[in-house]
Order: structure tokens, then sequence, then C-alpha cells
């Protein structure tokens, strides 16, 4: 079931594991998941429209972390994708992604070493 898709502007920054920011930037993985949690509900405020066009990807925290943008097409709420998941949540928000840019040095060389 598709919720939304983008109207606004806004970077989402999301954190993952090593595991799922590489297969994100290989391409192999076109899904990230959220927890119908009351969190992800208040942070993505559908009722007003999706306000992210963009999500900001991060593997850890240093200043020096990998990062890249990747193109958000919508969300929806859905069963995730066993293989692309850590949780055995029955639904969740699913995140489609699109294109991936910006990447920094970081993640270019992780792109490289594979």
């Amino acid at each position: 079931m598709e919720i939304t898709k983008p109207t606004g502007t806004e970077v989402l920054h999301l954190n993952l594991h090593k595991t799922w920011f590489i297969m994100i930037l290989h391409g192999k993985k076109l899904e990230e998941y959220r927890t119908l949690s009351p969190y992800w509900i208040q942070r993505f405020d559908l009722q007003k429209g999706l306000r992210f066009n963009t999500i900001r990807f991060s593997n850890g925290y240093a200043s020096n972390r990998p990062q890249f943008d990747c193109e958000l097409k919508n969300i929806m709420i859905g069963r995730p994708f066993f293989d692309w998941c850590e949780s055995n949540e029955k639904h969740a928000f699913i995140l489609s992604l699109g294109y991936v840019s910006n990447m920094n040095d970081e993640a270019l060389e992780l792109l490289t070493q594979l």
C-alpha cells in the first residue's frame, strides 16, 4: 500500500550497518525499512505529505564516515523483504530507493574495494 510520494525537498539522515550500506551503494538493496513505531510515525508525519525527497545514508558517526545520498521514491507500509532486514516484523515502513548520488571519498573507496 503506497502512502505517499515526496512533496518536499528535505533530506532524511539515516545511519546504517555496513552490510546494508554497501548493498544500497551497489544497487543490490532497493528498499530500507523502519518500524511502525510512534517515533517513525511522528518523524514522517505523512498527513502533511512526505517532506523528504532524499535520504543521506551514513555508516558510522565519525567526521570522515562514508556517506551518500539516495533518491526517496515513496513510502509504503508492507512486509519487509526477509533478506534485506534484521527484524522479524510483519509490517514496516518501506522506503523505496532510487538513484545514488553525492558519494563522499570514503563511500567511493568502499565501492571500489568490492
